[in-house]
């Protein structure tokens, strides 16, 4: 195994990661950013505020898209799997 083939693999890797996490991450954002807009305009200054809608929006963004990113993490473990022949040469 060469570094050009480790460097590939890793970078793959960070591509699902990325790819798997981005959907919960602008969704964690948005609703943040709304929250906070929301706190600015009312003056209302809880700290607290925000967890819980984002804690069920994330939640809601795992329900609707769970099944694609457990697929995504899947797919690469097994394209991992069926490569280490290939990776023992």
């Amino acid at each position: 195994m060469t570094t050009d083939v480790v460097i590939d693999i890793a970078r793959e890797v960070v591509w699902v990661i990325v790819e798997t996490s981005a959907p919960m991450l602008l969704v964690s954002l948005i609703v943040g950013l709304i929250i906070s807009i929301f706190q600015t305009i009312t003056s209302i200054q809880e700290q607290t505020l925000t967890f819980m809608p984002k804690f069920i929006a994330i939640m809601l963004v795992l329900v609707l898209a769970g099944g694609w990113m457990l697929n995504n993490m899947s797919d690469l473990f097994i394209n991992l799997v069926k490569s280490i022949p290939q990776y023992i040469k």
